[in-house]
């Protein structure tokens, strides 16, 4: 495929992540992995990589999508910095070990623990499963624990870590504007620390094509982040129109087979 192609190939993908993630409250990266294994495969990138490739980049992506999310719920007093500021000591160890965690397994494998997952958070969107507050915040060195396993878990995923600090927060008994609002501000040491991970995990890496820096492909960086944070406002307009439980039950039903393709292959 020419460059001019995939690069309209990644605006078209930032475009949908966008929209889903404001339509459902979710992280644009647990759309962008699956889309980005799918597309590689299309460009012909070498399979042992590809799905690395896609973590990276998404993680990158999620670098410039959570500044102005973190700026949004800032102004609204929603960010809980006492909780932020020990839990991303523990970020930023976790993403990296989470990154070089990835680099050790292969493609396949890589694949699969991804498709496990989409369809764990598939079924927590159809059932609506939450735990229960049952607990106080912890102090600093829990909070620096659960950091390093939520940067951990979430570099390996590609993901900016909403779908496990939002339960965790809400776990421990902090009000859901701040958990929402502390999660993405976590998003960006994650994103940070696994995209600097998989730049130095790639880096030199034989199989990588053109215009990669490390395990991020410039071109789908670009598009996405071009066109994701724009969309991201019509999926939070349509979200107020259209019946979003029912949306949220067909995608989960989409993330279902998605996940069952990475398993089956």
């Amino acid at each position: 495929m020419s460059l001019v192609y995939v690069f309209m190939l990644y605006l078209a993908l930032g475009s949908l992540a966008g929209t889903l993630a404001g339509l459902f409250g979710i992280g644009g990266g647990l759309v962008i992995v699956p889309v980005l294994i799918f597309s590689f495969g299309l460009q012909g990138v070498d399979p042992e990589i590809a799905a690395h490739m896609a973590v990276g980049t998404s993680l990158a992506t999620i670098v410039f999508t959570s500044l102005s999310s973190i700026r949004s719920h800032h102004g609204h007093g929603a960010v809980r910095w006492d909780i932020f500021r020990p839990m991303t000591i523990g970020i930023v160890v976790g993403a990296v070990l989470g990154a070089w965690s990835a680099a050790l397994l292969s493609g396949p494998t890589l694949e699969l623990i991804i498709g496990v997952f989409v369809i764990l958070v598939a079924i927590k969107m159809l059932t609506g499963a939450n735990p229960k507050p049952g607990r106080d915040v912890p102090g600093g060195p829990g909070l620096v624990v659960s950091g390093g396993i939520i940067g951990w878990a979430s570099a390996i995923f590609g993901i900016g870590g909403g779908t496990l600090t939002v339960p965790y927060l809400n776990w421990c008994n902090v009000r859901m504007q701040e958990t929402v609002g502390t999660s993405a501000a976590c998003g960006l040491p994650i994103a940070v620390a696994g995209a600097l991970g998989n730049i130095w995990t790639g880096w030199g890496h034989d199989s990588l094509p053109e215009y990669s820096l490390g395990f991020i492909y410039l071109p789908a960086l670009l598009g996405i982040i071009l066109t994701s944070m724009i969309f991201a406002r019509v999926g939070a307009a349509l979200a107020h129109r259209l019946d979003a439980a029912l949306l949220k039950r067909i995608f989960a039903i989409v993330l279902v087979i998605v996940g069952l393709r990475f398993l089956l292959s």
